[in-house]
């Protein structure tokens, strides 16, 4: 088991990846610097080799699929996650790389937005985006993440052990942080500074359709792991739409004694129907999203377990 492994996932990054390598050695000498290749067309392997990373490849493209076979296949006490293309300093990595092993705190935070993101960064809608994804997770599941689409993460070994990878793309940042703030794990935020990418580098993160799985993998995630709370207000939705419809019939009704719009009564007696499924349906998989919770510490405990058995070993 390594004591700190540095995870980078790279796609086309040749101009950028022997600097990102080099100033992680001299910040982190101890660490094992792992480079995964993703497809690259260019020559980011040979460069990432020759300055003296551990190469390895993934074919599935997306860099949830790439995380997904790094958190399998290494073991560390603790793992720091950065980008290839030198947009964050490694200066900071020591005091991550603190806040797991000494204060154990489970995952930490890169924080860009509080510092020097808004000034670096030249793409309008990605700071834009930037905002309002983190406004609206704050909001819905109550918590105080300053940076939510960060790249650069430090994760102890229980969390990358029982984080289930599910998303292919960027929008794995969202999914982590989602997954540490329902299960009630241990996390901080370190404010770095951020830099734009080197003039020659560019961005693989597409603005709008990048941005449209983030916003459906939160969708997704608040219904997973909030149900009562999505079929709730969805319940409340219905129920407004059908009192919409059942009152100007029935003020009729009281008028006149007639009901002169009968499929309208009937389709908002449909929609009250569904309102109640939806809301019972929120019970039920509140329970169920109670249970997981539940198996999911158990589950924890006996990842501890392993942890220790292994830290002993060494």
């Amino acid at each position: 088991m390594d004591k700190c492994a540095v995870l980078i996932p790279c796609y086309n990054e040749e101009k950028t990846i022997e600097k990102v390598i080099h100033d992680w050695k001299r910040e982190l000498p101890e660490a094992v610097i792992y480079v995964y290749n993703n497809n690259s067309k260019d020559r980011t392997e040979e460069i990432a080799r020759r300055a003296g990373a551990v190469v390895r490849r993934e074919y599935a493209q997306g860099k949830g699929n790439v995380i997904r076979r790094m958190f399998r296949e290494i073991d560390a006490q603790c793992y720091i996650m950065v980008d290839g293309d030198d947009t964050y300093p490694a200066e900071y990595g020591r005091q991550m790389v603190n806040e797991v092993l000494e204060h154990q705190v489970d995952m930490v935070v890169g924080d860009r937005l509080s510092s020097t993101y808004f000034m670096e960064n030249k793409r309008l809608f990605h700071n834009f985006g930037n905002t309002m994804v983190r406004s609206t997770i704050n909001r819905l599941f109550k918590s105080d993440i300053r940076d939510i689409m960060t790249g650069y993460r430090a994760f102890s070994y229980p969390f990358v052990k029982t984080f289930p990878v599910l998303s292919k793309g960027f929008e794995i940042e969202t999914e982590m942080t989602l997954h540490a703030v329902d299960k009630n794990m241990h996390v901080s935020n370190v404010v770095i500074e951020y830099r734009d990418r080197p003039e020659g580098s560019e961005s693989k993160l597409n603005t709008y359709s990048d941005g449209l799985k983030v916003l459906a993998t939160i969708g997704r995630l608040f219904r997973n792991y909030k149900p009562m709370n999505f079929f709730g207000l969805l319940s409340a939705i219905l129920v407004l739409i059908a009192a919409a419809l059942f009152i100007p019939v029935f003020w009729t009704f009281l008028q006149t004694g007639k009901v002169p719009n009968f499929p309208t009564l009937i389709v908002s007696g449909f929609v009250a129907m569904a309102a109640l499924q939806s809301l019972f349906s929120g019970l039920i998989l509140s329970t169920m999203a109670e249970k997981n919770r539940q198996e999911f510490e158990l589950w924890l405990q006996l990842v501890n377990s392993q942890y220790q058995a292994k830290i002993n070993l060494k």
